[in-house]
């Protein structure tokens, strides 16, 4: 990415990203219709009841993992393959030892976390062993992570997209014959994810290891102290961002829950839109963020420059159209996950979908400019930024539904407000960042 045309190396590179992100979209709705069909209504309850549990403990293994690529991105675009392959090495000592700890923690405290989100008495047991199964299986997720980052560290965004859809198919399979053929329940559905992830790394490991870059000569696999300080100095910042983030859902989900049910109807179908509509801004920021760690090894600090003005205008052209249709067709959307005799959740998710659609640009600002301070090394004020996201939320919802009285009113204006206020932060920390970063490859 250090060559050739920014916008076509950004296209390139985001467009399977996004493809795999869509596919795991359909794969999970799948997922859902067969262990709801397979067992009932009781088991896809407990199922759907871990998440804001799942994403806590797996948003901070996908941002440890992420950081970890930042290196590995900067020493190949330095055209040091010694250094990647090091950088490769210590990561993976740093996966293993990360995996014990956390599988470790997450199966102690489960039982808690459940417990701390109410959980229905009814489908408790039933949960509870759906996410000690997914949490057995965190050494197979965290290989997975490691290397599909590695892979996209290098440049290479084809072969995590044929790995996603492989995985995705043999997971769908494995669900059914676990839950509709053996009858395993919730274990099933949890262990078919498990041994799928097993899977995916594997695969991605048989990619890497068919590389010329990836051939390890004598010292390469060495623990170095100073690396190890550097890969957890950019991995654990990008992890505790999205544990942050998962903390302000699970309390945003909470404040909800009492606005009565047809708020909780509404919100919940506004999420899974946001879900999808985030996502194209989501991956011109994460292909960005390949692009200036490659850059930056490289010391073309001028296409840094040249590739986030391009990612900007990518960005806002994008999100114009996915706003438009979320403000002209929100209604619409809604209906999709609910009868259309439910008027009241499709008016009530209405206003949450016409204030995301007005400001999505901001949100993909946001994503262009976080992506980039972190492939710079900064890993620190992206981290800061979820924090102040977290209590730009809460602090406004919290006062607009409670002093203010706007009821679901106060969501929307929160979730906003949160992202204009980290928006600010990043953008005026990337303009000092990469004024700094050239003033330092001038001086070499």
């Amino acid at each position: 990415m250090t060559k050739g045309s920014p916008v076509r190396l950004l296209l390139a590179f985001a467009a399977p990203l996004l493809l795999g992100n869509i596919f795991q979209q359909l794969y999970s709705v799948v997922d859902a219709m067969v262990l709801g069909r397979g067992v009932g209504v009781s088991a896809l309850a407990a199922v759907g009841s871990t998440g804001s549990v799942h994403f806590f403990v797996f948003g901070f293994i996908t941002g440890l993992t992420h950081g970890y690529s930042i290196l590995i991105s900067q020493k190949f675009g330095a055209g040091n393959p010694a250094g990647v392959r090091r950088a490769v090495a210590n990561s993976a000592y740093l996966a293993v030892l990360s995996s014990a700890v956390i599988t470790a923690l997450s199966l102690i405290f489960s039982r808690a976390l459940m417990a701390l989100m109410h959980t229905p008495e009814d489908i408790f047991e039933d949960a509870l062993l759906y996410i000690r199964i997914i949490f057995i299986g965190i050494f197979a997720t965290v290989f997975y992570n490691v290397l599909a980052s590695v892979l996209r560290a290098l440049g290479d965004s084809i072969s995590p997209l044929v790995v996603i859809v492989v995985s995705s198919v043999v997971n769908v399979g494995l669900d059914v014959l676990f839950v509709m053929v053996l009858r395993w329940g919730v274990a099933g559905a949890a262990w078919a994810t498990v041994l799928a992830q097993v899977l995916s790394g594997c695969m991605c490991l048989f990619v890497l290891s068919r590389m010329e870059l990836m051939r390890f000569e004598k010292g390469d696999a060495r623990p170095d102290g100073a690396m190890l300080l550097e890969l957890l100095r950019l991995g654990v910042p990008v992890g505790v961002m999205n544990s942050v983030t998962a903390v302000g859902g699970m309390i945003l989900q909470g404040v909800v829950n009492g606005f009565g049910s047809v708020t909780v109807a509404a919100y919940t179908a506004g999420s899974k839109i946001m879900g999808l509509a985030e996502q194209p801004g989501n991956i011109i920021g994460l292909s960005l963020g390949t692009y200036v760690g490659q850059n930056l090894g490289a010391g073309r600090v001028d296409r840094i420059r040249l590739g986030v003005r391009r990612a900007i205008g990518m960005s806002l052209a994008v999100n114009a159209v996915i706003g438009s249709a979320l403000v002209f067709f929100g209604r619409e959307l809604v209906a999709v996950f609910v009868s259309g005799t439910e008027r009241a959740v499709i008016e009530a998710s209405y206003p949450y979908l016409f204030a995301i659609g007005v400001m999505m640009w901001v949100l993909g600002l946001l994503f262009v400019y976080r992506f980039s301070l972190q492939s710079m090394g900064d890993t620190v004020v992206p981290m800061i930024s979820g924090a102040l996201e977290l209590v730009l939320r809460i602090s406004m919802v919290l006062v607009l539904s409670r002093v203010f009285d706007l009821g679901f009113l106060s969501i929307c204006i929160a979730e906003v407000s949160a992202w204009f206020g980290a928006a600010a932060l990043l953008c005026a920390t990337y303009y000092i960042r990469i004024k700094k970063t050239k003033q330092n490859v001038l001086k070499r």
